[in-house]
C-alpha cells in the first residue's frame, strides 16, 4: 500500500513540473495540482484500508476435539447442511458450537473465517505465540485465566455434573457428600478449572487425568475411574456413544462449591489485544448473543450434528 502511494504522488508531482518530496509527505507550500492529487491518493489509500479491514482473516484456535463445542470431522458439511469450516494446514473440517459463534461473529465484522487446532494443555502458549489471536474452545473464565488473557463476556453458560458408570456403584449418588470418605476415584480434563474440585472429595483418589473429555469418558467406562467431573453439555454428547455411562447433576446444595467459574464461558484474546477482545465483544452484542435461550437452542443443534465417533 505503501508504494503504491509512493508512485501515486510521484506521477502527481511530474505531471505538476513540481520537485519530488520525502515519500508520503508534502510541504505547507505546495498548492494546486500536487496538493490535489495527494489529496485524491489518501482517498484512494484510505478506501484501501477499508477494503482491507472487511477482508482480514480472523483466526481462532480450538480443540478440534471437544464435542459439542468443536470437534474434527471429514466433511465440509453436517448431516443438517450446515457448514464446517476447514482446519487450517489440514484436509479436515472443524464444526461443533464454538464453530459456530465463530462463523456468525466473522459474518457480522466482514471478516474470512480461519480454524486452528490445538491440544488443549498449549492452547494458551500458541494464542500467546500468534499462531492466532483468539480462542473460541469451551474456554472459562477464571480468575487466574484473567492475569494473562482478556475476556468478552459469556457466549455460553453452562452447567457441571459427574459422569459415572450406569451400573456401577455410584449410580444412585445424588449429592457429592455421598462419595466422601469411599475412596473414590476421580479424574477430570487437565488444565481446567475443574481440577480445584477434586479435593472437594474426602478421601478420594486423584492423580489420572486426562488431555481430552474423551479419555475421562473411557478412563470411567474401563474402571479406571468411577468419577469424571465435566460440563452437561460435553456429558450429553459423550452419551450418545457411550450408553454405558450415566450423568448426574448433583444436588445444588450438596454439590461443588467454586465451581462457578466454570460455568461462564467466554472468547479469549491476549491480555494487551483489548482492540480485538472489544471488536469481538461488539459483534456479539449486534447480534444479540446473550439471550441464554438462543444459546440452548444452538447448543441442542450442535449435540445433534457430532459425528458418531466424537
Amino acid at each position: 500500500m505503501r508504494k503504491r502511494s509512493f508512485f501515486s504522488l510521484l506521477l502527481a508531482g511530474c505531471v505538476a513540473g513540481s520537485m519530488m518530496v520525502g515519500c508520503g509527505s508534502t510541504s505547507s507550500k505546495d498548492e494546486g495540482a500536487t496538493t490535489k492529487a495527494a489529496g485524491s491518493d489518501a482517498a484512494t489509500s484510505s478506501a484501501d484500508e477499508a477494503k482491507e479491514g472487511e477482508g482480514s482473516v480472523l483466526k481462532v484456535g480450538m480443540e478440534c476435539a471437544y464435542a459439542p463445542f468443536n470437534w474434527t470431522q471429514d466433511t465440509d458439511t453436517t448431516p443438517d447442511g450446515s457448514k464446517a469450516e476447514p482446519i487450517y494446514d489440514s484436509n479436515y473440517y472443524a464444526y461443533g458450537y464454538d464453530v459456530a459463534v465463530a462463523q456468525m461473529l466473522a459474518k457480522e465484522l466482514g471478516m474470512e473465517l480461519e480454524i486452528h487446532k490445538v491440544e488443549w494443555s498449549s492452547i494458551g502458549i500458541s494464542l500467546d505465540a500468534g499462531d492466532y489471536d483468539c480462542i473460541i474452545a469451551g474456554m472459562g473464565k477464571t480468575a487466574e485465566r484473567e492475569m494473562s488473557y482478556s475476556f468478552t463476556t459469556p457466549y455460553y453458560y453452562r452447567d457441571n455434573c459427574i459422569v459415572v458408570k450406569k451400573d456401577g456403584d455410584y449410580a444412585g449418588v445424588k449429592g457429592l457428600s455421598e462419595l466422601n470418605g469411599k475412596g473414590v476415584k476421580l479424574t477430570t480434563q487437565l488444565g481446567t478449572g475443574w481440577i480445584p474440585l477434586l479435593d472437594q472429595v474426602d478421601g478420594a483418589v486423584t492423580g489420572t487425568n486426562f488431555e481430552t473429555t474423551s479419555e475421562c469418558f473411557m478412563a470411567v467406562s474401563n474402571g479406571i475411574a468411577d468419577v469424571s467431573i465435566v460440563d452437561l453439555p460435553t456429558a450429553q454428547s459423550a452419551l450418545l456413544t457411550n450408553n454405558d455411562l450415566s450423568i448426574i447433576v448433583l444436588d445444588e446444595a450438596d454439590t461443588f462449591s467454586g465451581d462457578e467459574e466454570m460455568v461462564n464461558v467466554c472468547i479469549a484474546t491476549r491480555k494487551d489485544d483489548t482492540a480485538l477482545r472489544d471488536k469481538l465483544q461488539g459483534a456479539m452484542d449486534s447480534i444479540g448473543w446473550n439471550d441464554k435461550a438462543k444459546m440452548d437452542e444452538l447448543m441442542e443443534k450442535a449435540i445433534s450434528q457430532q459425528p458418531a465417533a466424537n
